[in-house]
């Protein structure tokens, strides 16, 4: 009988794993809360494929382990691939799945509302209302609709948030090295990055973390924007640099920053730090400021996205184990 075994399964991840299971009574479905180590490799022992999440790294140690278990099929149920040793993954013969489109509208959602969030104060407001303080002064907010946004990377989230805010009635313009025909018939592009930094009152970022993006918001990029900027980063951590951006908040550059990810979030995210010492004083400073709205990587975290993630990574990890082309593999390459 055929054997999956599934790691670092949450309690909001069961009732779809579940689901899976009981529509395909052919497979074994086995699973742990644990995430995929060296040492939790052997859990897996008699598998034909796992399925995986987790923001710890794939290491060589990691995927040699599961290889001595016999298992080379893995399953991600997450967009991101760049924490897979991948040398290693090709040596050992791994094929490999990701989940690329879960829920567009799930991170897109999260990132207007937020932006929304931003411009209307609301973070400060809450606090003065809490305080006991209702004047309206100097919390004044700014309407979605005066403003120029400026979508960087226009894939499926990307056009999503485009969509929403153009919903708010603002301008939106974009840039993407891939032009969508669509788009670009629309006239939604313009020439360059510097483009979007001169003429966005909104800067939002919808890309991957590859070398040529990686702390592409730096001080040099910063302060080719508007002043009173807002920046949204909803996709990867690393595409920031995340002292520049508390340089820019400190000067009055930016207006104010949106951040879901976070470049040391690894081990700090999605845990309860409630009367424990908080270890990144640079993260608890920008959780503390009225002017940024910190989130815990949970821009995907809906009920329509995780049923997603679940349901099409297990579907892939079934077509590895019977020797048939997955929906969305991954280029096994270093």
């Amino acid at each position: 009988m055929t054997k999956i075994y599934a790691y670092s399964i949450r309690k909001d991840e069961e009732p779809y794993l579940k689901e899976w299971a009981a529509a395909h009574p052919e497979v074994d479905v086995d699973y742990t809360s644990d995430l995929l180590t060296p040492e939790t490799a052997k859990q897996a022992a008699g598998a034909d494929g796992v399925v995986v999440y987790q923001q710890l790294d794939y290491t060589q140690e990691t995927l040699r382990a599961l290889a001595d278990e016999g298992i080379t099929k893995m399953s991600l149920r997450n967009v991101g691939v760049d924490n897979i040793d991948m040398a290693t993954a090709k040596e050992l013969g791994f094929e490999i799945t990701n989940v690329p489109v879960y829920s567009p509208n799930a991170i897109a959602e999260h990132a207007a509302i937020q932006t929304a969030r931003i411009l209307r104060q609301t973070k400060a407001l809450d606090r003065k209302i809490a305080s006991g303080d209702l004047r309206w002064a100097p919390t004044i907010g700014r309407e979605v609709r005066d403003q120029t946004v400026g979508v960087i990377g226009t894939g499926h989230i990307g056009q999503v948030y485009m969509q929403i805010m153009e919903g708010f009635g603002a301008k939106v313009i974009a840039y993407d090295v891939f032009h969508d025909p669509k788009l670009e018939a629309a006239g939604y592009y313009v020439d360059s990055l510097d483009d979007i930094y001169a003429q966005s009152d909104v800067v939002s970022l919808h890309v991957p973390a590859l070398k040529n993006t990686i702390k592409m918001i730096n001080d040099s990029t910063l302060a080719k924007m508007k002043d009173d900027a807002v920046l949204v980063n909803v996709s990867r951590g690393a595409l920031v640099d995340t002292d520049a951006v508390v340089r820019a908040l400190d000067s009055g550059k930016l207006f104010g920053f949106v951040m879901d990810t976070y470049e040391d979030e690894v081990g700090v995210f999605n845990v309860d730090w409630r009367g424990k010492d908080f270890p990144d004083a640079r993260l608890k400073d920008l959780i503390d400021r009225p002017n940024v709205l910190v989130t815990p990587h949970t821009a995907f975290y809906t009920t329509h996205a995780v049923r997603n993630m679940v349901v099409k990574a297990f579907d892939n990890n079934l077509a590895l184990v019977n020797g048939e082309a997955p929906a969305t593999p991954v280029k096994v390459e270093p």
